[in-house]
Formats: structure tokens, C-alpha cells, sequence
């Protein structure tokens, strides 16, 4: 996971906007800071899917400090975080059979396929 700051905004009649400073034109809005604040975890996701499949490089996160002195009048700021994923590559690996049988049993309880169970498991404990 890659993690971004956005910024709320709010101009007199209108709902509460989100910016993303390392991402000009991916903006979203909503009617309270909360309904604001979860449109832009969908934006910037959606916003990176195309990022990635238009084969481009993702930015490097600004800094909060560098992101306050720019945006002085924001309502708020805030983390979000997104997954840059790459295309998916086909590995073989050995796994004993029990371990097997509990990861795809735990995979389905989930909703998910074997491989992304295990591709999400990499990430939380890489922290990434």
C-alpha cells in the first residue's frame, strides 16, 4: 500500500471537495467531510488503476509539511491508501498439503481465490 494525502476543501454553497496533491485532476465530493472522505478512497484507487494501466509511473507521496504550505485554507487532511498493482505473474511454489487445505478453506470463507489470499497476506506482512 502506498499512502497519499488528500486534501478537504470547502467553498461557501458548495459540498465538501478532495484534492489530491500528487494527483492533479483526481478530484471527488460529497455533502459532509465523512461522505467527502470515502468518495476519495474510491477516486484515487480508480485513479491509480488507470495510472497503471496506461503503463505510467506512480508518484512519490508529497509530504504533509509541503502539502499544509501549499493548501493553507483546507478544511482537513487526510491518508489514503492504495494498492499499485502490477500485472500478475503465474509462480509454482511447494506448500505443505494441511497449510493448503486451511488456505483454501479460509480463502472461500473470505471470497477470495487461493492467489489473492496469498498475495494479501505478503502485503500485510510486508507492509505494503
Amino acid at each position: 500500500m502506498i499512502n497519499y494525502i488528500a486534501v478537504i476543501h470547502k467553498d461557501k454553497g458548495s459540498e465538501y471537495g478532495v484534492s489530491f496533491p500528487d494527483f492533479p485532476g483526481c478530484i471527488t465530493a460529497g455533502k459532509t467531510i465523512d461522505e467527502a472522505k470515502d468518495m476519495a478512497q474510491e477516486a484515487l484507487q480508480f485513479h491509480v488503476e488507470g495510472i497503471l494501466e496506461d503503463g505510467e509511473h506512480m508518484p512519490d507521496p508529497c509530504g504533509l509539511e509541503e502539502i499544509t504550505k501549499k493548501y493553507k485554507n483546507a478544511v482537513a487532511y487526510f491518508v489514503v491508501s492504495v494498492t499499485a498493482k502490477s500485472r500478475s505473474i503465474r509462480i509454482n511454489c511447494t506448500i505443505d498439503e494441511n497449510l493448503l487445505e486451511i488456505l483454501d478453506r479460509k480463502s472461500q470463507e473470505l471470497g477470495m481465490t487461493r492467489s489473492g489470499f496469498i498475495a494479501e497476506a505478503v502485503r500485510k506482512e510486508l507492509h505494503i
